[in-house]
């Protein structure tokens, strides 16, 4: 994820009255006890609290998954394997959709949540049996007519349609479907895709996915993964879109647009595709003709690009950032060389190893900040050491130093500077401790490790001193974890 406050090397800050149609959504204040895996396991959430079913037969999944900064994202009970996304977008921004998606019960269940924002139900079924259904805010309660073993694999099918908008983020910033002079840019982290599909909405829960979205004849739909087709009909388009490996659901996009598409494979087979608003092709294209040597560079010094088909979304949105949509990045503008080589980066470093918790969120973006340094020391500009001292000469008052990175503290912070960057000099004084070789094999292990799976801090010290044979703990200590600047670099 970038932001605008260096167009793009960082997230978004400062966009409180950015768009003044925007409601802000509170933060939930009540913790959840949630899951400790991709689902739930056995606690109960706030949409139900603490019943059984009927008989004692089984429990209620929890409303959350446990995370303390969005305590209602995600959900308990049950991990969703695939998703099968229909949707038809009309002209006027309203959306129609039906949503399968293919789990499995982590425990007994009598009832569980899905995680949706508006837009409205038209009915769910459990396994082809109609379910009762109840909106509690943005829980989807749904109650299946018989009782679902633990273990048991079963299908959700939800149809649902209206007029989607956007939730506003903690830090101010508009999140999910963000709709667009013509069409919608779709980008759902940290809670966004419950905006536009009924899921489990946490990173802790990856899934594959299908995609059939058909748009009005000259709009393109853009979505993750390889293009499997699209046939126009009666003055519509449908596009059929495959993402196999897993992804977690705030990665996932179906941008809309007037676009300019690119396609072709690189020399290494991955599937290009480039979809770029009109407005922004001759800022665009110069940046997007570079990225399959990016992807090379970076392969060379993260390990094997992780999945079948790459390319970016360039947008005309000014919605103040850009994400790191698996497989296919996301821009609201033209990207400059940086912000590529930040989003692609992010492709192994969070989007295939993803986050159990958004605590964590330093894992990605301090990574992919860090892979701005490296490309620049090694493609003519300032070497990282450089970065690192000018960072490190900033006052103690300065923003950088406002709270540790390891633990942001809140949603609120989540993309601030000191997640980017003193995650970045972290990973930088790792790199001095043991030295370059160490260094980037730690990297490699820890995406080859955790390929298609999850890593928190802790996971990563351990890495970094089994491969290095050092105790690193009071580094890792000093820079992720000490309150303020430290006193020593």
């Amino acid at each position: 994820m970038t932001s605008p406050r260096r167009q793009p090397a960082r997230r978004r800050t400062t966009v409180l009255g950015r768009r003044a149609v925007l409601a802000t959504v509170p933060v939930a204040v009540a913790a959840l006890v949630g899951a400790a895996g991709p689902a739930g396991a056995g606690t109960t959430g706030a949409a139900g609290a603490g019943t059984t079913g009927a008989a004692g037969a089984g429990t209620t999944g929890a409303a959350g998954a446990g995370d303390p900064y969005f305590p209602l994202s995600g959900n308990g009970g049950y991990h969703v394997r695939h998703y099968d996304l229909t949707l038809r977008y009309q002209s006027d921004g309203r959306l129609e959709g039906t949503a399968v998606l293919t789990a499995r019960a982590t425990q007994p269940l009598t009832r569980f949540d899905l995680d949706l924002k508006g837009l409205t139900v038209g009915g769910v079924k459990v396994d082809r049996t109609d379910a009762g259904v109840k909106r509690s805010g943005q829980e989807l309660v749904v109650t299946p007519r018989h009782a679902l073993r633990a273990g048991q694999d079963f299908k959700v099918t939800v149809t649902y349609r209206g007029t989607p908008e956007p939730v506003t983020d903690p830090d101010g910033s508009a999140d999910g479907w963000i709709p667009t002079d013509d069409g919608a840019f779709v980008a759902g982290e940290p809670q966004g895709a419950m905006t536009w599909f009924p899921a489990n909405a946490h990173p802790k829960d990856k899934s594959s996915y299908d995609f059939t979205i058909t748009v009005p004849k000259g709009r393109t739909a853009v979505a993750n993964g390889n293009l499997l087709g699209q046939r126009t009909v009666k003055g519509e388009t449908t596009f059929r879109w495959r993402e196999s490996r897993p992804m977690a659901a705030y990665l996932a996009t179906a941008t809309i647009g007037n676009f300019q598409v690119t396609q072709y494979t690189t020399r290494d087979g991955i599937r290009v595709y480039d979809a770029v608003d009109p407005r922004e092709a001759k800022a665009a294209t110069p940046v997007l003709k570079r990225l399959p040597s990016v992807l090379e560079w970076e392969s060379k010094l993260f390990g094997p690009y992780p999945f079948t088909s790459a390319g970016s979304i360039v947008d005309h949105a000014k919605v103040g950032y850009a994400l790191e949509t698996q497989t296919r990045p996301l821009y609201d503008s033209a990207p400059d060389i940086l912000t590529l080589v930040h989003e692609s980066a992010h492709q192994w470093f969070g989007d295939s190893v993803s986050l159990t918790s958004w605590k964590d969120i330093w894992l990605n973006e301090g990574f992919a900040t860090y892979a701005e340094w490296l490309y620049s020391e090694q493609h003519g500009g300032a070497s990282a050491q450089k970065t690192f001292d000018e960072l490190y000469a900033r006052p103690a008052g300065d923003e950088l130093w406002a709270y540790p990175p390891g633990d942001p503290g809140s949603g609120e912070n989540i993309f601030g500077t000191p997640v980017y960057d003193r995650g970045a000099m972290a990973l930088h004084e790792l790199r001095k401790a043991v030295g370059d070789r160490e260094f980037f094999a730690i990297l490699r292990a820890w995406a080859a490790e955790h390929r298609d799976g999850h890593g928190t801090t802790a996971q990563f010290v351990r890495l970094a001193e089994k491969k290095s044979g050092k105790p690193l703990g009071s580094l890792f200590h000093t820079w992720l974890f000490t309150k303020g600047k430290p006193n020593k670099a």
